[in-house]
């Protein structure tokens, strides 16, 4: 792949990955929630399973959800279940995010493999994700080299820049933890992350495949 294509799909992905989605979404819930930290362990989960559909995408999983109604509506019945379930969830926790826990509550707190598994599960049940790789990778692909390393680098790319974006939005959100501390205000906020989900899950049901 020569170079000037690469940094062509690294500006693309970049572009892509900062545009607030489920993910930035959890990314900053969990920065809130659970400190940058252990908020960048969902992320790594959801970097493994952009890599996990990079390679259904690969396998043609991309195609059959372009062609297949029953299979993509499956998995968008899928994706916007677990999205709305993230929003209740979150709608209510009241304000007890953003308390301070004490060494002992932070060790008691949110497993890391739920963290992980949550971030993995977004990035799973999202149609968008593997339509996204199917269209999107083929435009930066050369005819006649090796298809697996080029699919294998762009992945990569992008799951880094997935990362990479999250890492500022969960700093950024951390940054601004302390003047969200107050009760009301945490209550709000929680309300707004909820209801963002939720939104985001009903705009999966929204999404066609081009078999419907």
């Amino acid at each position: 792949m020569a170079l000037s294509d690469w940094l062509a799909f690294l500006l693309v992905s970049l572009f892509v990955t900062f545009t607030p989605g489920p993910a930035v979404l959890l990314a900053v819930s969990n920065s809130i929630g659970v400190g940058p930290a252990r908020a960048m362990i969902s992320s790594l989960g959801n970097a493994v399973g952009l890599l996990l559909v990079s390679t259904a995408a690969t396998a043609g999983l991309g195609v059959v959800l372009q062609t297949s109604a029953t299979a993509f509506l499956v998995l968008k019945l899928l994706g916007a279940g677990y999205l709305v379930y993230l929003g209740i969830r979150q709608w209510r926790s009241g304000g007890a995010m953003f308390a301070e826990p004490s060494s002992t509550q932070a060790r008691a707190g949110t497993p890391a493999w739920r963290l992980f598994g949550n971030g993995l599960t977004v990035a799973l049940t999202n149609p968008k994700a593997i339509l996204f790789f199917t269209a999107l990778f083929p435009q930066f692909m050369k005819a006649g080299a090796g298809a697996a390393q080029q699919f294998a680098v762009l992945t990569v790319t992008f799951a880094g820049c997935a990362v990479f974006a999250h890492a500022v939005y969960v700093l950024l959100a951390r940054s601004v933890k302390g003047r969200l501390a107050a009760p009301h205000r945490a209550r709000w906020l929680n309300r707004a992350f909820g209801g963002s989900f939720v939104l985001l899950g009903l705009s999966l049901l929204g999404l066609r495949s081009k078999a419907a």
